[in-house]
């Protein structure tokens, strides 16, 4: 039976025509009632897929040591926004901020900012940051641009609607003779391009030369441009049809982290290999301290989540780190 989405979006086309993909995957993520992420939690084993943070608590305590290390490089400020895009479940920040908080002065600094757009995802956030103040944002132009800040974001990018041409047309989400939706056109070479996520990027990048700061991405993707259709939908931990299950899956593609520099005019760092990023930073000695204090079974749990970070045959390769960075101050950002 389809969705309440799928009708809404057959309706659409019947009456205005075929829909661009960017429009299609902005509408079954963020209808406001029927939207993938506004009706529901899809994180973790009892959702429909898991991220880094949820994996193993090494991979937010990794980001909290490069973010108090960036902040020393900045000279310390009395003032940071830390903001997260796409927080999830907040499970990255609150151990960005329990890893970070003997480092001195670094907390009191701190002014925490949330761009989440779902309502339930909101109050996962702020039970798991109950301790803190934290302001939440609809997007980033919410974001105050009086102080410096450091911007992170865990598999957000994917997210964000992108566009595919066939050859020289722009491809569509459209109906077939029986009704049923379809791709058109459906067949040849498939160039993705992704206007929003670009623009997204490069707004961050001029905040953070009117500001000051750093932000780091970590997502899958590819580091070079190239043709392919990576246009995927995630439902149950498994890959579905993406015209199905509208609403109720997970719709992404991969980040061409090549696009994501262009016409950028600050520091950029990587893209590197998350594995590479996560060793760099100490993620195997952090490792080996949390299995000192540990039973056997947390030990095994330890390097379960350590090997699924960074091993080449899990996420390792696939997911690329790139950082953005620009200060009075000279900023090398680590882990690159």
């Amino acid at each position: 039976m389809p969705s309440p989405l799928e009708e809404i979006v057959r309706q659409k086309i019947r009456a205005d025509g075929p829909m661009l993909i960017g429009a299609f995957m902005a509408l079954a993520l963020g209808h406001p009632e029927h939207g993938y992420y506004m009706k529901g939690d899809p994180f973790g084993r009892a959702g429909d897929f898991v991220t880094a943070p949820e994996v193993s608590q090494l991979f937010g305590e990794m980001i909290g040591v490069w973010a108090a290390d960036l902040w020393m490089q900045m000279g310390a400020p009395e003032r940071l926004a830390m903001v997260e895009c796409g927080p999830g479940r907040g499970t990255l920040m609150a151990d960005i901020l329990r890893a970070s908080r003997n480092v001195a002065g670094f907390h009191d600094a701190l002014r925490i900012h949330l761009v989440e757009m779902s309502p339930v995802l909101r109050g996962k956030q702020r039970e798991a940051l109950a301790e803190y103040e934290v302001v939440w944002h609809e997007d980033f132009k919410g974001v105050p641009g009086d102080v410096p800040m450091i911007v992170i974001g865990n598999e957000f990018l994917d997210a964000l609607p992108f566009e595919q041409y066939v050859g020289d047309v722009q491809r569509k989400v459209g109906l077939d003779e029986d009704a049923q939706l379809v791709f058109v056109p459906m067949e040849g070479d498939v160039y993705e391009f992704a206007p929003y996520r670009n623009d997204f990027v490069k707004c961050v990048c001029s905040r953070l030369k009117a500001q000051g700061g750093a932000a780091l991405f970590i997502d899958y993707g590819h580091v070079h441009s190239g043709p392919g259709d990576t246009f995927q939908a995630i439902k149950g931990h498994e890959y579905v049809d993406v015209l199905s299950h509208i609403g109720d899956a997970d719709l992404t593609s991969h980040v061409n982290f090549e696009a994501l520099q262009r016409g950028v005019d600050i520091g950029v760092a990587g893209p590197v290999e998350q594995g590479d990023f996560l060793r760099a930073l100490g993620i195997g000695l952090r490792a080996r301290m949390l299995a000192e204090k540990a039973d056997v079974q947390q030990v095994d749990m330890i390097e379960k989540g350590l090997h699924r970070l960074i091993d080449s045959d899990q996420m390792g390769s696939l997911f690329k780190v790139i950082g953005f960075y620009y200060h009075d101050k000279p900023l090398a950002p680590a882990g690159f």
